[in-house]
Parts: C-alpha cells; structure tokens; sequence
C-alpha cells in the first residue's frame, strides 16, 4: 500500500532537536574560539567562512530532513556509488596537497574554492553501505556477502588512501567495522581480520619509508624525535596544558600559536588553552549527547537501512574525536583528521552538517502512519 504523504509541520515538529542543539553548540565554541584568533584579515575571514559554512549546512538540515531517505537510497543508491568512486578518481587525478610541500592529493582545487572530497564522500558511504547491508542482512555471514561488503567499503578506501588521505581512509575503516558488528556479522570474521594484518604487519613494516616508520612511532612517543614527527604534538601537548583549568580567555593564549595546523588538525590545542579545562569539557559533554542521541535514534529507527545510518554517523563522530584528541595530546600518530563541528574549513564543516543531515531525514520519517504498510 503506498505511503500517506505527511505534511511538512509535522516533519518540522519531528527533527531530532536535541541532536541539532548539541551540534549548534559546537559550532558556537568554534566560531567564538576563531573570534578571539582573529587579530588578521585572514583570522576574520576564518570566522566569517567558518560561520557561513555552518550556516549553510543548517539550512541543508532541515531541507534533507524532509526528504525520505529510504526513498532517495531506493532510487539512488547506485547512481551515488558510481558517483562517489568518479569523484575520488578524479580526486586521484587531478587532486592537488593542502599545501604547496604537501605530497598528498586529497584536494580539488577549482581556483576560487578548494574543496575536500572524502569528507563528503563519508555522507554517501554511509548511506550506500547502509542501504547494502540493510539488502543482505538475512544472509550477512555467508563468505560471498561477506565478500561483497568488503568489496564495496574496499573500493571506496583504496581510492582514499590512493590519493594519500590516511586520516579519512581510517574513518572509513571505522565505519565499516561499526555497521557491520551492529548489523550481526559473526565476531570470527573480524577476528580473520585481525589475524590478517598481524600476518602481514612483519612484512609491511620493513618496506615503509624511514620517515613513515618515524612518524608512526613518534605518534605514540613524541619526544623521539621532538624537531620533526613530534614537533606538532609537543607543541600541542605544552598549549593544552598552559590552559590549565580557566584558560587563558578569548583573546588569550601563544603557546597554540606555535602549533602548524592550529586552526584546523589543532584546533583542540587552541580552544584548551583559551578556555582551559571548562572549553574541552564543554565539547566532549555535547559529543557525547550527540553520539547518545545517535545510538537512542538507531535503536529505535523503524527500518534497518535508518538505525545503520545513525551507526555510520556514530562511527564518524567517535574515530575522529578520539584520533584527533589523541593526536593532539601526543598519544596517537598524526594523521591529518579534524575534530567534528570544531576544526576550521568549510570542506569539514559542510560534511559534518550533512551527516546530521540525513540522521534527521531519518528521525523525521521514524512515524508509522495509519494504513502505511513497512517496506521490508
């Protein structure tokens, strides 16, 4: 039986408000910690781009939101893959580094705008691989399903790490390894995994250039090479901790100054010394309500495909909030990732925004309505 449509009042009354709340909230500590960096016409551009971007993406919130999702990805679904892997060869390319020393191509660069392609490409990740298991959930641990998912998320990972972006090729990793455990897949498969990159670990190691293995290493232990892999870590690790507990205030703080990629990788170097302990908790109190808040909606999503979405955006929010503090207290290897809804750049604050995006698309259609038959 088709679906009785609903009305546009009550999808706006159904938008998850709470999620949108701690999102907001986050964007806010951004904005205002660039405001108080803002002493060059560069700083205020940051400001005003940064706050702009959100803006934008608020408004594709509430436009997304009332969209149905299961509708989209039922006539889509394909299109967005094949789309997705054009994009990111294209990336491979004709990509371009952040910077002019940068041997990474991660970026297009249209002249007028430079745009990161893997952060958007989550979004449809997330979507499609959701949409796939959904497909095959009743048959998840038989080898060829297996084998098919891991050719889709594969795909879509090598051509990211192609382009030489590891942070996002991590994310993606994440992403995978969470839908897949929520979704049932038998723990001797991931334990197959495991045992694989053990075996080949040996062989990897000895062949990765000396500067790899150097940065890995001094991802855990900076003070080993404290002039080159650990030099930004240490200096985050000496910002975060000359924040102490009141930080030093909105227009306080140069140890963070110190740091490359404050604005962006670093930026949780810049808002603990600012604001001190009480900024950093701050944010990971409206993390946590936001991935609380995910893991409640996926729960009590009424279709599969919704409930692997909102695990897909949790797995977004959790790898890279855990890999970039990590980084920045010198506890993890730098990978060049940003820390959700806090970093500058339009490319990472868009994509964030669109992931919240779709989990409202799903909040918004979560209703069963009179005489409205489910889809299996």
């Amino acid at each position: 039986m088709k679906e009785f449509s609903v009305s546009f009042r009550e999808k706006l009354r159904s938008v998850d408000y709470v999620i949108l709340l701690s999102v907001i909230g986050m964007t806010a500590l951004s904005v205002l910690t660039l405001y108080g960096d803002a002493r060059t016409a560069a700083g205020v551009r940051r400001v005003y781009m940064q706050a702009g971007a959100a803006l934008v993406g608020l408004v594709g919130v509430f436009l997304m939101s009332m969209l149905d999702y299961e509708e989209l990805l039922r006539r889509f679904s394909v299109p967005l893959f094949l789309a997705a892997v054009g994009v990111l060869l294209i990336t491979y390319r004709f990509g371009v580094g952040p910077r002019p020393d940068s041997t990474n191509r991660c970026w297009l660069d249209f002249k007028f705008i430079m745009i990161q392609p893997s952060e958007f490409i989550k979004i449809i990740f997330i979507m499609t691989f959701g949409r796939h298991i959904d497909l095959v959930k009743a048959k998840i641990n038989r080898p060829l399903t297996v084998l098919s998912l891991a050719v889709h998320g594969g795909i879509i990972t090598g051509l990211v790490l192609l382009t030489g972006d590891l942070g996002s090729a991590l994310v993606f990793a994440a992403i995978m390894l969470f839908m897949l455990f929520t979704a049932g897949l038998s723990i001797w498969y991931f334990a197959a995994a495991l045992l694989i990159v053990v075996l080949i670990f040996p062989y990897l190691w000895p062949r990765l250039h000396p500067y790899q293995r150097n940065r890995i290493l001094a991802g855990f232990n900076p003070e080993i090479d404290p002039e080159n892999a650990g030099y930004q870590p240490l200096r985050s690790r000496a910002a975060i901790a000359a924040g102490g507990f009141r930080g030093a205030g909105l227009h306080g703080g140069s140890y963070y100054r110190l740091v490359p990629a404050h604005e962006t990788d670093f930026f949780f170097a810049m808002v603990a010394e600012k604001f001190g302990f009480f900024g950093t908790f701050l944010y990971m109190v409206l993390m946590g309500v936001l991935i609380v808040r995910l893991l409640l909606l996926a729960r009590s999503a009424r279709k599969d495909c919704g409930a692997n979405i909102c695990i897909g955006v949790v797995a977004i929010m959790v790898s890279q909030t855990l890999e970039n503090i990590g980084m920045c207290l010198g506890m993890l290897p730098v990978v060049g990732i940003t820390l959700p809804f806090l970093s500058y750049g339009g490319s990472s604050m868009l994509a964030s925004y669109f992931t919240i995006a779709v989990v409202e698309s799903v909040a918004t259609h979560n209703k069963k309505y009179y005489f409205e038959r489910e889809r299996a």
